[in-house]
Formats: structure tokens, sequence, C-alpha cells
């Protein structure tokens, strides 16, 4: 679907900032943006000034490393106040056999995770997952998790770019040297208690006349809905952000247009549209499916 390895499409990250494209703001980042404009976030953000959370596509043309995300507190404490990191993924295209990596077979010890790494047999712990098109997973922090080789993945997650890298199979890089680990770290956060295998949600879907849509995830940081729009039938779906918390239109599959006020907006798969608190009424029309993201 996507040529990329990984895309950061809605961030204010320093790491990764987002540049708006069309409109009176084109061309500045989106941090700028809201920095000028920090009411766009919505009352539930009042007195932020950069967006809560990041998006991202992952395309995983091999098995990436095993890694585990620190918690908020974690984070504020041993990295100068940063946010933490808890996600979603929603997988876009899978392979017939792929697969991931989303806790452990059953219970250690640091003491024996660090000596399964040393022998490179630590695959043996971790619980592998098969995928398929339209699973979602939500990986709280200290889950320790990978994505397999062969799939593509929406990722919503909290605005942080915090990784400590568990394992990585012994690869070497072009340099001849294996990539770093951040073991200590990784261990002080990780959950090593065993993990049931995560089964998906019941999944309901609400239609209404030329749209319908469905709850993926709600936690603290976030709501991600998957949201289905054809107005073959009808001129028009109307969609606006409240005054609480802006909105963020990912769109996953197909294409059309939005309209508000004198304003037209093409949209294609893969484009990223962030909808500002209390919004004016947005017209959406074509065949295309959404991940509607609410901070």
């Amino acid at each position: 679907m996507y040529p990329l390895a990984e895309t950061w499409e809605c961030s204010t990250h320093p790491d990764g900032p987002s540049y708006v494209s069309g409109g009176s703001f084109d061309g500045e980042t989106l941090a700028d943006v809201i920095r000028a404009h920090p009411d766009y976030l919505g009352s539930r953000h009042a007195g932020e000034s950069e967006l809560p959370i990041l998006i991202k596509f992952i395309d995983a043309k091999k098995d990436l490393s095993v890694q585990v995300h620190p918690t908020d507190a974690y984070a504020r404490e041993h990295e100068n106040g940063q946010r933490g990191k808890t996600e979603m993924w929603y997988v876009l295209d899978a392979g017939k056999d792929a697969s991931l990596i989303y806790g452990l077979r059953y219970s250690a010890s640091q003491q024996q995770m660090r000596q399964m790494i040393r022998e490179g047999s630590v695959t043996k712990i971790l619980q592998k997952v098969p995928v398929k098109k339209d699973d979602l997973f939500f990986i709280e922090a200290g889950t320790i998790h990978a994505i397999g080789a062969g799939t593509l993945v929406a990722e919503i997650q909290e605005n942080s770019n915090l990784t400590y890298r568990l394992y990585d199979y012994d690869r070497v890089g072009k340099d001849g040297k294996k990539r770093q680990l951040h073991v200590d770290k990784a261990l002080q956060v990780a959950n090593l208690q065993s993990s049931a295998e995560p089964r998906q949600p019941l999944r309901v879907l609400k239609y209404r006349q030329g749209v319908a849509s469905e709850l993926l995830c709600r936690c603290r940081y976030f709501e991600v809905y998957r949201m289905i729009v054809n107005t073959e039938r009808r001129q028009k779906v109307h969609y606006r952000a409240d005054a609480v918390s802006f909105r963020v239109l990912l769109c996953v599959n197909g294409c059309g247009m939005i309209r508000f006020e004198n304003t037209e907006i093409i949209f294609y798969e893969g484009d990223c549209i962030f909808v500002p608190a209390d919004s004016v009424m947005l017209r959406i029309h074509g065949q295309a499916q959404f991940l509607d993201v609410r901070g």
C-alpha cells in the first residue's frame, strides 16, 4: 500500500515535525500553528502548547526490534520530564503468515531475561501472535512488543519518542556493528509477568445515512474510531470537532473531498487532516475509510 518504512503523519514532536500543506498555514509546522493557536487543542488540553498524540504509518518489511516503552511516571523522573508511551496499532495490511510479539509466554525475572538476551534465546519466551488486516492491538506502556515482517500498521500513541530496545536478533548494521540495546532501562520498565494472548474486541458498526463508525480504542490518552464514508447515495456527510478536543482524520482507504466555508480539500489514501477544536462544519464527499482520532 504505502512505500515507506515509518512516517510520522501528525506530529509536533521535534524529532519528526509535521508540515501543513495548503491553506493559510501552508509550509508551517503543525507545532508552530498550535503554539500560535493553542485553542485549537480544545478545553481538555487548556494550558498545553503541543499535540498530546502522535500518529504514524509503520511498514515492517522485516521483523522489527523487540522494544518496550516507559510509563509517564518513569519518563518524567528518568527522561527529563518527557511523556511515556502508550500506543495502539491498527493493522492496515498483513502477509499470509504475519505476526507480532505481545508480552511474554511465561513470567521471568530480570536476571533470567538478561541471561536469555546474552544467549540469544529470548525469543523462546516472547509471545508470538498471528495478525490479519483490520486487527487492532493496545500496547500499554511496559508491554514488550514488536511488529513482525509483512505487517503495515497505523500507530496512534502518546507524543513521545522514547523506545528502549530489548533485543534485535543480533543483527549487524552497515557499519558492521550490532545496534545499541537499552537492556537496563527496558528491564526497569518492562512487565515481566506472563500475559494472555490478546483477543480482538467485539466491534459494533453504527450506521447513519452516508457513514458508519465503530469504536476501536479508548484510553486516557486518545479515542480512535474507524469511520467509513460513502456518499454515493447522499451528497455529503457532516463532521466537526467540538470545543472539548481536536480531532485527526487519517485516510486509510479511498479518496474524496472535504468542503468548509469557501474551501475545498481533496484527500487521498494516506492523507492526514488535523481538525481544530470547535471547528466549523465540514462536509465530506467520497468513498473512504478513516481512522478518526480524538485527543
